[in-house]
């Protein structure tokens, strides 16, 4: 029998994957991005790690949650490493798929966000909120160049997966 994890509020979202498997994607994002500020690689893979959390837990049908850009570049790293990522997932009791889209699908969805936001402290975490916002999107450049739609005909469907 199968083993699944609810994250608990006050957890760190860092504390889903190994120590290794969390500086291994850190260094992806960092190799990817040279530019970025210090330390705000392992914001963003922190970042992505609560977002994959949130859309594991996701039970509601066709309210898709997304990651913002930023976001889904420590999405990229996290699946990068397969095993760690199919472990975290196999932890959240849900695998979550990544699907990405043309770069033409991107924009910012106050409401999508919202939402995303409202299931990151749902799911007990505290979301960055400046890796989702409009400021963090502008300032933080990644190299991350696909974005996600919310589960409609056409869409993805990467962050609301199958029950």
């Amino acid at each position: 029998m199968s083993q699944t994890t609810t994250p608990e509020a006050g957890l760190s979202a860092s504390g889903l994957l190994t120590a290794t498997a969390f500086a291994t994607a850190v260094r992806t994002v960092e190799k990817a991005n040279p530019e970025l500020a210090d330390g705000m690689a392992d914001r963003i893979v922190s970042e992505a790690v609560k977002f994959v959390a949130a859309a594991a837990l996701n039970r509601t049908p066709g309210l898709a949650l997304r990651p913002s850009r930023v976001v889904d570049e420590g999405w990229h790293a996290l699946i990068t490493d397969t095993k760690a990522y199919a472990e975290l997932c196999r932890l959240l009791g849900r695998f979550v798929h990544h699907v990405p889209e043309t770069p033409a699908t991107k924009k910012h969805d106050t409401a999508t966000v919202a939402r995303t936001l409202k299931a990151i402290r749902e799911a007990g975490y505290e979301p960055d909120e400046y890796l989702w916002s409009p400021e963090g999107q502008s300032a933080v450049l990644v190299s991350a160049d696909c974005m996600h739609s919310e589960c409609t005909d056409g869409g993805s469907a990467c962050a609301a997966p199958q029950a």
